[in-house]
């Protein structure tokens, strides 16, 4: 059983580790999102016994309890329920297990992502799921909300690299799951086949990860990263369909960043090659045994009307640290803007739809001309275009602004992404904010299909209350 702090109190009568200090629990009561709820207690173990004892006196109390790790959710899904916990998992962050001959490591729910990935490169090995948040980003947090990134376009989202899972469960057991290694297997629905499924993306309505046992890859000899200027939004996005569909080249990512954007960037490049450069930007990187087709890209970019001159190389660790870092101002400049309209209950707002990637230009289009509908700014625009997946961002200054902004993001779903196939959360999760959306692109049946899941497993709607459903209560 953790130890409280002195002066500390059990929120459920006492034991359990369960601190119920304001102090303490007002420190987890915001996440990304802009929500605030403060916990009625915080339990912080440091070893899977602890964390069992909490799990099993939440049960017990019936105490709704939300797991959390750097809570760098961007949908409230990392801050508690009304009256409930947070669980948070950031101190449980070991490595179990590294078996480089089968490219396998098993870790703690509280290991930051690139955290793993400094100690895989000392073995020639990555963990690929590349969140812009890695710094902060947990192993935890990225299984629940089966987290993705730049190098998705490659590599895939999480999910793709869970191979197994070891689960704590509402009902007090510890199961240990592993994915199937059969080619054939007609046993059963499809649904039941594969359990580890169920619970990457469950952001953590269906248990909680206790280790996570992760595939790994090995480094790529060589990566080049390439900047590259574009005059205005069409000439970039169509050079984002070129780069998917042109033999001869084979990017790992591809990034899009807008006017105000790629102006980020400039100001995190400092006196690079960008300075005095306007228009939107494309980010790529190319991985391999060799470097890039330099000439092709050119050509390529040339075709599109890329500035060409002001074309950008990072070829060394340390260039593509700081291509990482000017990514990664995108959405620092975007909480930094919005920090001074949170107490008057204004909050960013950041989609992460999608759509099939060659529908993207079109519906970036019709997404700028919903937000001058609605009367409400343009929004800055930047994210994972080659997957069809941009985010947009806006930055809400009071609680009428939010109301508009989100009924522009509805509008945006219904009239654009979903007409397209696309889908309303294909990165950070449904969570708290985009609960509401769920049944505009689920049918009652599989809303009906994971209720009933939710059912079996948390029969007492306990974990992760309020994410993916509007309520979890079955």
């Amino acid at each position: 059983m953790a130890t409280t702090d002195a002066g500390e109190r059990g929120a459920t009568g006492g034991g359990g580790g369960f601190v119920a200090d304001p102090d303490v629990c007002a420190a987890y009561a915001t996440d990304v999102s802009g929500l605030r709820e403060v916990p009625a207690a915080v339990v912080r173990p440091t070893s899977t016994a602890e964390l069992l004892d909490a799990l099993e006196r939440a049960r017990i109390d019936r105490l709704p309890i939300t797991a959390a790790g750097a809570q760098t959710s961007t949908t409230g899904a990392s801050i508690a329920a009304p009256g409930g916990a947070i669980l948070s998992t950031r101190r449980l962050d070991g490595i179990v297990d590294l078996d480089i001959d089968a490219w396998r490591v098993r870790v703690q729910p509280g290991v930051v992502l690139a955290d793993l990935n400094r100690t895989l490169a000392e073995h020639g090995l990555f963990f690929a799921p590349d969140p812009t948040s890695e710094n902060e980003a947990t192993v935890g947090g990225s299984v629940a909300c089966n987290a993705s990134g730049a190098r998705t376009l490659r590599y895939g989202p999480t999910r793709a690299h869970v191979a197994g899972l070891t689960l704590a469960l509402a009902d007090g057991r510890t199961v240990e799951l592993r994915r199937p290694v059969l080619e054939k297997n007609t046993v059963g629905l499809i649904p039941a086949q594969d359990p580890v499924d169920w619970f990457v993306g469950s952001e953590g309505t269906l248990g909680v990860v206790v280790e996570a046992e992760l595939a790994l890859l090995p480094l790529p000899p060589r990566v080049v990263g390439l900047g590259i200027p574009f005059p205005d939004e069409a000439s970039a996005l169509a050079f984002v369909v070129a780069a998917r569909t042109s033999e001869g080249v084979d990017p790992r990512c591809l990034e899009y960043f807008d006017s105000v954007s790629f102006g980020f960037a400039r100001e995190a490049q400092g006196s690079g090659a960008w300075q005095g450069s306007e228009g939107t930007m494309v980010y790529l990187e190319e991985a391999g045994d060799d470097d890039p087709d330099f000439d092709a890209w050119l050509s390529l970019a040339e075709t599109h009307g890329a500035r060409d001159h002001a074309i950008a190389v990072f070829d060394d660790e340390g260039q593509l640290r700081d291509a990482r870092r000017f990514r990664h101002a995108c959405p620092a400049a975007m909480h930094e803007a919005t920090g001074p309209y949170l107490a008057a209950g204004g909050r960013r707002i950041s989609t992460d739809w999608a759509v099939p990637f060659p529908e993207a230009a079109d519906a970036l289009t019709e997404a700028r001309r919903a937000a001058r509908e609605h009367g409400v700014d343009d929004p800055v625009v930047y994210g994972h275009l080659g997957n069809g997946h941009p985010h947009l961002n806006w930055v809400a200054r009071d609680p009428d602004e939010v109301h508009r902004i989100e009924a522009c993001v509805e509008e945006i779903l219904k009239r654009t992404v979903l007409p397209r196939a696309g889908t309303v959360a294909a990165e950070h999760g449904v969570g708290k904010l985009k609960a509401r959306w769920l049944p505009l692109q689920m049918s009652d049946l599989q809303i009906g299909l994971m209720r009933a899941v939710k059912r079996e497993l948390d029969p007492h709607d306990l974990f992760g209350r309020g994410n993916i459903f509007d309520s979890n209560t079955p």
